[in-house]
């Protein structure tokens, strides 16, 4: 970098804080965490996308495809899922959600349950989110060291730091802007990195075509259970329960949907996710696929991605010889024009900080509305305030604890972020899909199946080590879907759990043009996915 590059850099830093100090007028829980409910949904729409297909997913996704050992296109197999996804959550899960009038969605089990599975479930969230987030600060610490020789601990202090003050100050309607503006830089990131990545690897005269090992979307034999990986089946099922969890009933994501403004709204956030994030995920592994060509055909990139690794990640180069994730912010430095170089690494930590702030508030809102403020007494709003700042910055520190904890992992780092989540998302969903549907569970009976369901599944992980992650989504909801039911069928309780919450999915729901238009994308991507290897192949 030079200095046009740094003031690029700079400059957008300042920008960026900015939006907090303009949105810094917040009057109260509503204003702070929910952007007063008045968002429309398409701010709200690139938010909730931007917060997933982040820094993380600008590095590592593209690195998986294009370099880590055993990878190629089938991480496109992960959007499988998607749409079916979002047809469960809207027919599901958004109405009840929405007309609770709630701030942490873990106050609706309360209602459902008791306050002891409230705490419950939140502190799984809480534990969950603050590990995986961790894992994101150490993935924009990888970036800064790498490209920009700054002290890894330095970085991880830096970044988050600023989270912190961004978050702190701005409250949700700078976050959720933060996030619009965000995705929008970031994709313009990744045609950028896709038409000189393009341009190099067309004037490579020993290019002729892609790795064929690489191009594999579709592996219908694959089930998951001996070591494989990203076979059709687990993608689809797994898959379908990870989304599930994570954009109906993980708080970083179910937050957006009760900002906005009405529940057209909420559903049509769920609607555009499901329709944009399939272009979106295949635009950076083409670019992950391009990138990667070229450094297999380039010995000057291989072995400057080589020299970074052994000079800040020496066991990992003894172990493998590079580290995937370092490809891009190799690509980056080397190959683009300077100023260009500043606009991606705005990208990148526009994309980290807003992200992680995303995190960061979401955890600050279960904080406060789960553990200081339900009961019949309710905090002030001086009080509640000062305490949702206190938790923000609380938070943020935990998430430079977590950046220290998984410095060390070498795999990539969106494969060790899914793997921790994925112990979780099956019994938080269960628990929701509980509340809402079924009757006959009792609040001791959802607890244990709660703990229970996430230990087994952890025990699972333990000594199965050649099940393929993916499948501990759908292994914890069943888990504690059936403990509960057990449990609730031996031990009664007296206690009149407020069943007047339950939802019943109406015909006139399920025939929507929301649905229709989900199903027939679904139909299409998996088209296209069996074809996309033919049609790559034939790039020259």
């Amino acid at each position: 970098m030079n200095w046009i590059d740094y003031i690029v850099v700079i400059v957008y830093l300042i920008a960026f804080l900015g939006l907090g100090v303009f949105f810094k007028e917040n009057n109260d829980a509503k204003d702070y965490f929910l952007g007063g409910k008045q968002m429309g949904w398409f701010p709200l729409s690139l938010s909730a996308m931007a917060t997933q297909l982040s820094a993380i997913s600008f590095i590592s996704a593209p690195a998986f495809v294009g370099l880590a050992q055993g990878g190629g296109m089938k991480w496109l197999t992960f959007e499988l899922a998607v749409p079916l996804a979002m047809i469960g959550i809207i027919l599901i899960i958004v109405p009840p959600l929405y007309r609770a009038n709630i701030v942490s969605i873990y106050e609706f089990i309360e209602r459902r349950f008791s306050t002891s599975t409230r705490i419950v479930l939140s502190v799984v969230f809480q534990i969950s989110r603050s590990l995986s987030t961790g894992v994101g600060v150490y993935t924009i610490a990888i970036i800064l060291q790498s490209v920009l020789n700054i002290s890894f601990h330095y970085t991880i202090i830096l970044i988050t730091i600023i989270t912190i003050v961004y978050s702190y100050m701005g409250g949700m309607k700078a976050v959720v802007w933060g996030d619009a503006i965000q995705m929008v830089i970031l994709f313009g990131g990744l045609l950028i990195c896709i038409y000189f990545g393009w341009d190099l690897l067309k004037a490579n005269p020993d290019f002729t075509g892609f790795d064929s090992q690489r191009l594999q979307v579709i592996d219908v034999p694959n089930l998951g259970f001996d070591g494989g990986t990203y076979g059709l089946l687990p993608m689809v099922l797994g898959g379908l329960f990870l989304y599930l969890s994570y954009y109906g009933t993980d708080q970083t994501q179910a937050q957006r949907l009760i900002s906005a403004k009405d529940e057209d709204a909420a559903k049509k956030i769920l609607l555009t996710n499901g329709l944009l994030r399939f272009p979106v995920v295949l635009t950076y592994c083409i670019m992950g696929l391009i990138i990667g060509a070229l450094v297999n055909l380039t010995p000057d990139f291989m072995n400057e991605i080589a020299a970074v690794t052994k000079q800040h990640y020496p066991e990992e180069f003894l172990k493998n010889g590079i580290k995937p994730d370092l490809m891009l912010p190799v690509f980056i430095m080397k190959y683009l024009p300077h100023g260009l170089i500043g606009i991606l690494i705005v990208g990148i930590l526009s994309a980290a900080m807003s992200s992680v702030s995303a995190t960061i508030h979401s955890l600050g809102a279960v904080t406060v509305e789960d553990l200081f403020n339900r009961g019949k007494v309710k905090l002030s709003q001086a009080r509640y305030m000062k305490l949702s700042k206190l938790a923000i910055v609380f938070w943020g520190f935990v998430c430079i604890a977590s950046a220290y904890l998984f410095g060390n992992n070498g795999g990539t780092v969106i494969e060790l972020i899914n793997m921790i989540s994925s112990q979780f998302y099956g019994p938080i969903l269960a628990t929701f899909i509980i509340a809402i549907l079924v009757k006959r569970v009792n609040y001791i009976g959802m607890n244990v199946g709660i703990v229970g369901g996430v230990l087994i599944n952890v025990m699972i992980k333990y000594f199965f080590e050649d099940i393929f992650w993916i499948w501990f989504n759908l292994t914890g909801f069943v888990l504690t879907f059936v403990l509960a039911l057990v449990v609730s069928a031996l031990y009664k309780t007296d206690k009149n759990e407020d069943i007047n919450i339950e939802f019943k999915v109406k015909r006139e729901d399920i025939f929507t043009k929301e649905v229709y238009i989900l199903v027939v994308f679904f139909i299409a991507i998996l088209g296209l996915s069996w074809s996309l290897p033919a049609i790559l192949a034939s790039v020259h």
